[in-house]
């Protein structure tokens, strides 16, 4: 693992805290282990838990609270309201607590523990949702919410707000470009909400349209990938544009939970199981090109690192 460089693009700060200042401007760390034996090919992760919520939900959080402030919805009084599997009811109920709103997250109930103390100690309020509803459930409870009190709640639905997308293309984009120096040849990210995929890809290819994007979902509608939503007969994210994606592809659970192992034993770093699987179908990528003949730089988002999945069995396999 080496670190490649950070850049040095502004972020918009907000009244109240410094905390929104420290988000973004991860590093960039290059992935020897899983290409060690790949002739011409280079893997770089961006190291989203270097933000101070500990995810890449950070940059999406932090600009629709600053979109929903400057725009008047989110005011005194007003509680924010949304739906979350983990990382994005981290960032709102950091951001609440740094920045003196109250906040109010619909959750499935099998989130970690790890997750559950986090919320508590951020203060956040959590109305547990059935877990085998997935995203879904905890969706149609916030809107049942933000329905029937709409003065209360400020609704920042996620999933289908622009302000989401739009962070990454401001900020996640241009970091990765200016820390590959331009070289990046492939974009690989889940999709969940879709933002991080959505943003970074559109700036990318406004750099070079030659770049291949490569979106990843879970293989099956029940899955243990934190984070990303499968995309069949369930809500689909109204930022979601299937037609940026070079290729979609399927990612297994057990792939995601043996890539996860082999990066702390292999390589000495702990990620969550999204960046897990996304380190796995990178690899698949690096593994077409390198068969190839082809000389190619692969960029990925791990969004998060180990710390809220440590209690979770698959650690003890061996």
């Amino acid at each position: 693992m080496k670190i490649t460089g950070n850049s040095a693009i502004p972020v918009s700060s907000m009244p109240g805290s410094s905390l929104p200042q420290r988000i973004g401007n991860t590093p960039l760390i290059r992935l020897e282990m899983p290409v060690r034996d790949l002739a011409g090919i280079t893997l770089l992760g961006k190291a989203e838990w270097a933000n101070p919520g500990g995810s890449v939900k950070d940059r999406a959080a932090a600009a629709i609270v600053r979109d929903a402030r400057a725009r008047g919805l989110l005011t005194q009084g007003k509680t924010l309201l949304d739906a979350s599997t983990g990382n994005s009811g981290l960032a709102f109920a950091m951001l609440g607590a740094a920045l003196g709103f109250p906040v109010l997250l619909a959750m499935p109930s099998n989130v970690s523990p790890e997750r559950k103390r986090i919320l508590h100690a951020y203060g956040a309020q959590v109305d547990w949702t059935d877990p085998a509803l997935g995203p879904d459930g905890a969706i149609f409870r916030a809107r049942e919410i933000a329905g029937n009190d709409p003065h209360r709640y400020y609704y920042a639905d996620q999933y289908s707000n622009d302000a989401n997308w739009q962070e990454h293309f401001r900020t996640t984009g241009p970091e990765i470009w200016q820390q590959s120096s331009g070289q990046v040849t492939h974009f690989v990210a889940g999709i969940g909400t879709s933002g991080t995929f959505t943003g970074v890809t559109r700036f990318l290819k406004g750099c070079n349209p030659a770049l291949q994007a490569i979106s990843f979902l879970p293989n099956a509608p029940l899955h243990g990938i934190v984070g990303l939503k499968y995309q069949g007969p369930t809500l689909v994210p109204a930022i979601y544009n299937p037609h940026l994606a070079d290729r979609t592809v399927e990612v297994e659970t057990e792939a995601a939970y043996d890539m996860a192992r082999r990066l702390a034993r292999e390589e000495g770093l702990l990620v969550g199981i999204s960046a897990a699987a996304a380190v796995s179908v990178s690899l698949g990528i690096a593994r077409e090109e390198a068969a190839a003949g082809r000389r190619a730089v692969i960029v990925t988002v791990l969004p998060d690192g180990a710390g809220t999945y440590l209690s979770e069995r698959f650690w003890e396999q061996s």
